[in-house]
C-alpha cells in the first residue's frame, strides 16, 4: 500500500515494504491518553503501521501505573463531571418542589455508591479506548516506554521483562501529573487523583490553589456538605479568566459558604489526633480531615530518557516542539500536556490530529490555538437555617477568545464591552438565588468580537457554539442580526446592544462589579 509520509522534513511517497524493511513500525506512540490515542488511530487510518504503549490501569496515577484513556478519562474531566452531576441532584430535588412535585420520603446521599459507579464508568471507558485502538489496527502494548535511540523505544512490561521496538517516527504523549507543594508535611496532602477516589467523604477540607481544579473540588465538596477553606496566592481565583468573571466567581463561592483566603499560602502540615494541622505563611492554623494540593501539574518526562537521545526540554521538563509538534530530534514528536502548551483534552486531540495529517496524511497542519474555549464546572448548595430550605448555585464559568484585560493590552483601537446580568427563567419558580452574567468584548474599529465570557447554568453548552462563530470571524453586527431562540439564556448573546463601557486600548480595564 502506498502512502505519503513526512521523511526528514519532506513529504515523500513510500511503500509499506520500503518502510518495514528498516523499522518495526511507521509510528510508535508512548502514552495512550487523549492525544496519543487520537494520533495513533488517525495515523493508522492514513495507512501507517502503528504501535502504542501505556502503563497498567489504576485510578490514581504514578510512575508505574496509568491506563489507556489517560488523565481525562480516568482521573480528570470524566470522573470529575460525574461528581458534579452527583452533587447536582440535591438541588434538582429542591427545585422540583416549587414545580409541583411532592417529595415525601427522606432523601439520603450514598458517597460510596457514587464512587463505585464512577469507578465502573472509567473502567468501561478504559475498555472502549482499547477497542478503538484495536479496531483501528493499532498494536497495544502494556508497559512503560522510554527512548533508547532516535528511532528506538524500550518497553518494560509489568513482569519486568524488556522489549525494544524500532519506528520511523516516535510520538511522546505521556501527559502530566499533579504536583505537591514543597512544604513540610506535604506527604499528608492529596492531589486531584486521590480526591476522585476517597473512601470516605471528609467533613473538613483545605484546598491550596486558585485554578479551575481547586475551584471545582471546593464546589463539589461544599455541595456535599463539607466545610471548605480555599487558599490561593492571588487576589482572585481563576487566573487567566476575565477579571470581571473572576470577581463574580469569588463572590458566589464566598456567599455559598466556602471560606476564601486570598493572598495566602500554606507553610506546613502535621498530623494530630484531630486530623491535619494546617499552618499558613501568616502563622494562622486550621484543622482539616483532607488537604488537597491543586497547585499545578508537571509534564511526565523524567523517565523517558530524553536527555540521552538529545530531546530538549524547558525548565519545567516540558518537551520543546516546533509549530508542527516536532522536537529537537527530527524523528521524535510530542503532543498534549507533555509539551505544556494549552493543557486541555480537546487541544491534545487537535494536536494529535494535526500530527497525523502532517506526518502520514501528506497535509502539513499546524495546531491552531486561537479561540480555544474553556470551562469551570461548579455546583454548590448552602443549607439554610430554615428546615427544607436550600440555596442552590449551579454556575459554570466559560470563556472563548480574549478577556477584557487581554483585549485592551493588544488593541490598537478602543475596546467596546457589552455585559448583561439576569435571573435565569427557571429560577423565578425554583427560587434559586443566582444570576447569570454574560460579556462580549469587541474591537471598535473592525467590529470583530474578540472575546466572550459567561457565568451561569449551561454556559459550556452555549459557549461551544460561540466558539464556532469566533473561528468564522464573527462581528458584533452579525451577533446583533442573529435571531435568538426564545425563551433561552443563549439569546442574550444576540440581544446585548447597549454598550456597557468603552475603554481605550492600552489603558487599565474597568468593571461594574
Amino acid at each position: 500500500m502506498a502512502r505519503k509520509m513526512l521523511i526528514d522534513g519532506e513529504i515523500s511517497n513510500a511503500t509499506s515494504a520500503e518502510v518495514e524493511q528498516n523499522y518495526d513500525f511507521d509510528l510508535f506512540v508512548i502514552g495512550a491518553g487523549s492525544g496519543g490515542v487520537r494520533a495513533a488511530r488517525t495515523s493508522a487510518g492514513f495507512g501507517a503501521k502503528v504501535a502504542i504503549c501505556e502503563l497498567p490501569f489504576h485510578p490514581i496515577s504514578s510512575e508505574v501505573v496509568g491506563g489507556v484513556g489517560g488523565t481525562c478519562v480516568i482521573r480528570g474531566c470524566v470522573p470529575k463531571k460525574i461528581l458534579v452531576y452527583g452533587a447536582s441532584f440535591r438541588g434538582e430535588f429542591e427545585d422540583a418542589r416549587n414545580f409541583g412535585w411532592e417529595l415525601s420520603e427522606q432523601i439520603d446521599f450514598n458517597w460510596k455508591k457514587l464512587l463505585h459507579n464512577k469507578t465502573q464508568e472509567i473502567i468501561r471507558l478504559n475498555g472502549v479506548y482499547k477497542r478503538l485502538l484495536s479496531n483501528a489496527g493499532v498494536m497495544m502494548l502494556e508497559g512503560e516506554g522510554k527512548l533508547v535511540g532516535a528511532h528506538a523505544v524500550e518497553v518494560t512490561q509489568p513482569d519486568g521483562s524488556k522489549q525494544q521496538y524500532s519506528a520511523r517516527h516516535i510520538l511522546i504523549a505521556t501527559g502530566s501529573r499533579a504536583q505537591r507543594a514543597n512544604i513540610p508535611g506535604k506527604e499528608l496532602a492529596i492531589t486531584s487523583d486521590e480526591a476522585l477516589s476517597l473512601d470516605e467523604l471528609p467533613k473538613r477540607a483545605v484546598i491550596l490553589g486558585g485554578g479551575y481544579i481547586a475551584v471545582e473540588f471546593a464546589s463539589i465538596w461544599r455541595g456535599m456538605g463539607v466545610t471548605v477553606d480555599l487558599f490561593y496566592r492571588k487576589e482572585l481565583p481563576l487566573r487567566g479568566f476575565d477579571d470581571e468573571m473572576r470577581a463574580v466567581v469569588a463572590r458566589n463561592l464566598e456567599g455559598r459558604g466556602i471560606e476564601l483566603h486570598p493572598g495566602t499560602n500554606l507553610s506546613e502540615l502535621s498530623k494530630t489526633e484531630d486530623g491535619i494541622r494546617v499552618v499558613t505563611h501568616h502563622g494562622d492554623e486550621i484543622m482539616a480531615d483532607v488537604v488537597l494540593f491543586a497547585t499545578g501539574r508537571s509534564p511526565n518526562t523524567k523517565r523517558l530518557n530524553l536527555e540521552a537521545v538529545g530531546v530538549e526540554v524547558d525548565k519545567t521538563g516540558a518537551i520543546k516542539v516546533d509549530e508542527y509538534s516536532r522536537s529537537s530530534v527530527p524523528s521524535i514528536w510530542a503532543v498534549g500536556d507533555v509539551t505544556n502548551r494549552i493543557n486541555l483534552t480537546p487541544v491534545a486531540l487537535m494536536e494529535g490530529t494535526c500530527f497525523a495529517k502532517t506526518v502520514f496524511g501528506g497535509q502539513p497542519t499546524k495546531p491552531d490555538y486561537n479561540f480555544v474555549p474553556c470551562a469551570v464546572f461548579r455546583k454548590l448548595y448552602l443549607v439554610d437555617s430554615q428546615p427544607n430550605l436550600i440555596t442552590i448555585l449551579y454556575l459554570v464559568l466559560c470563556s472563548v477568545g480574549l478577556s477584557e484585560q487581554q483585549a485592551i493590552e493588544q488593541a490598537k483601537s478602543d475596546v467596546l464591552v457589552y455585559t448583561s446580568t439576569f435571573n435565569p427563567m427557571k429560577n423565578t419558580i425554583s427560587g434559586r438565588q443566582e444570576k447569570t452574567v454574560m460579556k462580549l468584548v469587541v474591537d471598535s474599529e473592525t467590529d470583530k468580537v474578540l472575546g466572550a465570557s459567561m457565568c451561569g447554568p449551561d454556559a459550556a453548552e452555549i459557549m461551544q457554539g460561540i466558539a464556532v462563530a469566533f473561528k468564522c470571524g464573527a462581528t458584533k453586527a452579525q451577533f446583533d442580526s442573529t435571531v435568538g431562540i426564545h425563551p433561552s439564556a443563549a439569546e442574550e448573546f444576540v440581544t446585548m446592544r447597549s454598550l456597557t463601557r468603552r475603554v481605550a486600548g492600552g489603558s487599565k480595564a474597568k468593571t461594574n462589579l
